[in-house]
C-alpha cells in the first residue's frame, strides 16, 4: 500500500491541511534511517502492521539532521495528522516545544518522557530483556569472555550493557564483560565499518559472543562476528536472520509494537496521555528464538532463560537499571 512521505523540500506543492475527520497517523523515524535493521525499522514495522489491518494509511519521515526534528513535527501538526508519533529518546526538546503550540493534537514519543497533557511517552527496561542475552551469552561462550558494541556513549545504552553484564554474571560470576561504543554523536548509529573493527578487537581480546546496542551500526557487529566464526547478539528488532547460525538471539524491544497500539489507540479514540514503562512482564522486550538460532539454544539453555524470565517477572530477581544511578554493579 502506498505511503504518503513528507518532503520538506516540497511543502509549497504539498496539499491544504486536511480536515480533522480525514486525519492520518504519522511517524517520524530519527537519525539513521527508517531501514536500519533495528530501532527505526521496528517502528516502521509497526506502523506498516496496522495500515494492513485497519487500511488507514499513515505518513512518515526520516530526518536526515537535527534541525529537521521540529521543522517535521510541526509540518505534521500543521497539516492536521494525529497521532504523531516519535521514535527516539534525541525528541525530548522538539516534542516539549512543537507539543505545546498544537494542544489539540495526540503525540507519542518513544524511548524518553515529556510531560504534557497531550503526551504519551513510552519507555522501555531494556535492561530485562538485555539480562536474558546475557544469561544465553554466557553459556554459549567457551571462553569466558563475551563483548558488547554499544552506538552513542549515553546513560541509555549502557542501560543495555548493564543489563547484559548482569545476566553474564548471574551465569559465570568470573566472566568478562568487554564494553566500547562507537561515538559520542548521532553518526554513532550509522557507521558498520567502525562497529565490524570493534567487534574484531573484542573477538581478538577473547570475545566469543558479541551483543549489540549500536543501531545500523550493529549490522557491522553481526558481520564480523559471524565472519570470525563467533557469535552476535542482534537489538531491538530481530536480527538472526541477518546472520543465519550465526546470531545467538536478538534483544527485542517491541517499538513495532508501541507505534502499532499507539496508532490503534488515535483511530479508535482511546488515547490517554502519560507515561508507558515496558519489560518483560507487559511483553515489551524479550530474545528472539526461532529457525535461525534454534540448533543455537540448547535445552539448558532455554531452561536457563525461562527461569531468568520468571524470576524477573516476579520480581525475585531484581535487574538494575543504570540510568537510576549511572553505576554498573555487575
Amino acid at each position: 500500500m502506498k505511503k504518503f512521505v513528507l518532503s520538506l523540500l516540497a511543502t509549497a506543492a504539498m496539499a491544504a491541511p486536511v480536515l480533522a475527520a480525514d486525519a492520518k497517523p504519522a511517524i517520524i523515524y530519527d537519525l539513521g534511517g527508517k531501514f536500519d535493521k533495528s530501532f527505526n525499522e521496528a517502528a516502521f514495522h509497526g506502523a506498516e502492521k496496522f495500515t494492513k489491518e485497519t487500511g488507514t494509511k499513515f505518513r512518515e519521515f526520516e530526518i536526515s539532521n537535527e534541525a529537521q526534528r521540529e521543522q517535521a513535527l510541526r509540518k505534521f501538526a500543521k497539516d492536521g495528522d494525529n497521532p504523531i508519533v516519535t521514535a527516539g529518546f534525541m525528541w525530548t526538546e522538539a516534542m516539549t516545544k512543537v507539543a505545546a503550540e498544537f494542544p489539540k493534537t495526540n503525540f507519542v514519543v518513544i524511548d524518553t518522557v515529556v510531560k504534557a497533557p497531550n503526551v504519551k511517552s513510552i519507555l522501555f527496561k531494556e535492561q530485562e530483556g538485555s539480562y536474558l542475552a546475557g544469561v544465553m551469552a554466557a553459556m554459549a561462550a567457551k571462553s569466558g569472555t563475551v563483548g558488547f558494541v554499544g552506538g552513542m556513549d549515553i546513560p541509555l545504552i549502557h542501560r543495555f550493557a548493564c543489563g547484559y553484564a548482569g545476566g553474564v554474571k548471574s551465569v559465570k560470576a568470573d566472566a568478562k564483560v568487554l564494553q566500547a561504543y562507537t561515538g559520542s554523536d548521532p553518526s554513532a548509529w550509522n557507521d558498520p565499518v567502525k562497529g565490524g573493527e570493534i567487534t574484531k578487537s573484542q573477538i581478538s581480546q577473547g570475545a566469543d559472543v558479541v551483543y549489540h546496542a549500536a543501531g545500523g551500526t550493529g549490522v557491522g557487529v553481526l558481520q564480523a562476528a559471524a565472519d570470525a566464526g563467533k557469535l552476535g547478539i542482534g537489538v531491538d528488532s530481530n536480527q538472526n536472520g541477518l546472520q543465519p547460525g550465526k546470531v545467538l538471539t536478538s534483544m527485542m524491544k517491541r517499538v513495532d509494537v508501541a507505534v502499532y497500539d499507539s496508532f490503534k489507540a488515535g483511530k479508535d479514540g482511546t488515547f490517554k496521555p502519560g507515561i508507558d514503562v515496558l519489560g518483560l512482564k507487559e511483553k515489551g522486550v524479550d530474545v528472539a528464538m526461532d529457525d535461525n538460532n534454534k540448533k543455537l539454544v540448547t535445552p539448558e539453555m532455554e531452561a536457563a532463560v525461562k527461569k531468568a524470565r520468571a524470576d524477573i517477572e516476579s520480581g525475585k530477581v531484581q535487574v538494575h537499571d543504570y540510568m537510576s544511578d549511572e553505576k554498573c554493579p555487575y
